[in-house]
């Protein structure tokens, strides 16, 4: 009587350690279909882009067939000014992306941020040129400084994955911003 109560204690104690370990998981079943096993937060708030791009997303998944890679830390974006994302261009194997403080804003000096681009690799395309800075998941990228004048061009950081090369910028933008903007776009 005393092992079987044993042996009792213990398979209840092993249901009591799986159940607790099944405790982020989410079992469903519909009426005769498998069950399936998903986890309770499949994805998490850092895993979206930046909010400025929520209204451009569905045109640039119906367009695009690259990998789409966005920030989810824009510079400046959490301040005063609302920053808009302004689609340019947008085809099979690339995307032109403007930041800007106005939602018109067509890249004038006045109201630009900076951009986000992407495009597939072809044969044609330039070698990477710049200062080399090491990006998240050991990526490679390439950091071009801005020039001032009468007005300031983007500062570039550019970068290589999967056949596709993506470039962030900033109007006369620093190094630290762009590697953190990059590196919000590469990491899930």
């Amino acid at each position: 009587m005393i092992f079987g109560l044993r042996n009792f204690s213990g398979a209840f104690a092993a249901i009591l350690l799986v159940s607790s370990s099944l405790s982020g998981l989410a079992i469903a079943s519909t009426n005769s279909q498998p069950q399936k096993i998903a986890q309770s937060q499949v994805e998490t708030v850092n895993s979206q882009p930046h909010p400025v791009f929520k209204a451009i997303l569905p045109r640039l998944r119906q367009k695009i067939k690259i990998r789409l890679l966005l920030p989810k830390f824009i510079p400046e974006s959490d301040g005063a000014n609302p920053v808009y994302a302004i689609v340019e261009s947008a085809t099979l194997r690339k995307y032109d992306i403007l930041l800007g403080f106005s939602p018109d804003c067509t890249g004038g000096t006045a109201c630009r941020l900076g951009v986000v681009t992407a495009e597939a690799v072809t044969r044609k395309t330039p070698k990477l040129t710049g200062k080399r800075v090491v990006l998240a998941k050991g990526i490679t990228g390439y950091f071009v400084d801005s020039t001032c004048g009468a007005n300031c061009s983007d500062a570039t950081l550019t970068w290589r994955l999967q056949g596709v090369q993506y470039t962030v910028g900033l109007k006369a933008g620093d190094r630290a911003s762009l590697i953190k903007m990059a590196n919000s776009a590469i990491n899930p």
